[in-house]
């Protein structure tokens, strides 16, 4: 099973990515990417979130490795499924 690591590592890569295309002039301003667009993973009981920025992005169920959308921070979404922690979809990482 791949880690959780791994898959935040695949989401920054993805999301830093999506901003250089997007707006590369972000990348000159100091610190932005690491203040606004880090991601980060915050462990809980049953789900451990996925956050880029200050926004809740993935939650990613522990028992199974299965990766969801978040509908409010710390509520799953069910309706938006991004694969498990073996098998992650990276182009449905970014907006």
């Amino acid at each position: 099973m791949g880690t959780i690591q791994d898959f935040a590592q695949q989401v920054q890569q993805a999301h830093y990515a999506y901003i250089q295309k997007l707006a590369p002039g972000l990348y000159a301003i100091p610190d932005y990417m690491e203040l606004q667009e880090k991601v980060t993973v915050k462990p809980g009981v049953k789900y451990t979130k996925v956050d880029v920025g200050t926004s809740g992005r993935f939650m990613v169920v522990n028992a199974t490795g299965e990766i969801y959308g978040i509908k409010a921070y710390g509520v799953i979404h069910r309706g938006h499924y991004f694969g498990t922690l073996d098998n992650p979809n990276p182009s449905t990482f970014t907006r």
